[in-house]
C-alpha cells in the first residue's frame, strides 16, 4: 500500500499553537502534500507560507503518525517544529475557514485529530527545555 506524505507545521508564539479550521470543521495544522521533487521540509515551509503568509524555518521533526482522513483515504503526516520568521500576521488562504492561537490547554476541547496534538506536546516539551530557542 502506498500512502501520501503531508507535511505539518507546529508554530508556538507566545506559548500558543497555530490551527487552521479546515472543510470538515477540524482545526489542523497548518501543512500540505509534497509536490514533485521536494523534501519533506521544503514543503512544510512552502505550504505554511501558502496558508498563512508567514514565513518559518524548520527546527526538527516531532513527529510521525498514520491519519485516516475518510473510510478510505489514509496519509501519512510528518509533523514538523518550525520558527517562525517575521512579525507574525496571519493572513489565511482560501483552503481554511479561519485560523486561531490556541493555548496547550485547550486543545482537548476542540476538534482536533489525536496525533496533532501529541505533536503539538512534543514540539512544546522541545520549547521549554532551556536554551533550545
Amino acid at each position: 500500500m502506498r500512502l501520501p506524505i503531508s507535511a505539518k507545521g507546529v508554530l508556538i508564539r507566545r506559548g500558543r499553537v497555530l490551527l487552521l479550521k479546515n472543510e470538515r470543521g477540524e482545526w489542523e495544522l497548518p501543512g500540505g502534500r509534497l509536490d514533485e521533487g521536494e523534501t519533506p521540509e521544503e514543503t512544510v515551509v512552502r505550504e505554511i507560507r501558502e496558508e498563512t503568509g508567514l514565513l518559518v524555518s524548520v527546527i526538527s521533526l516531532v513527529d510521525a503518525w498514520v491519519y485516516r482522513v475518510t473510510r478510505s483515504e489514509r496519509v501519512i503526516v510528518l509533523e514538523y517544529s518550525c520558527r517562525m520568521k517575521g512579525n507574525g500576521a496571519v493572513t489565511i488562504s482560501r483552503e481554511h475557514s479561519e485560523h486561531t492561537w490556541l493555548r496547550p490547554a485547550d486543545l482537548r476541547r476542540e476538534p482536533l485529530p489525536e496525533g496533532y496534538r501529541r505533536g503539538i506536546r512534543r514540539a512544546l516539551a522541545g520549547w521549554r527545555k532551556p536554551g533550545s530557542h
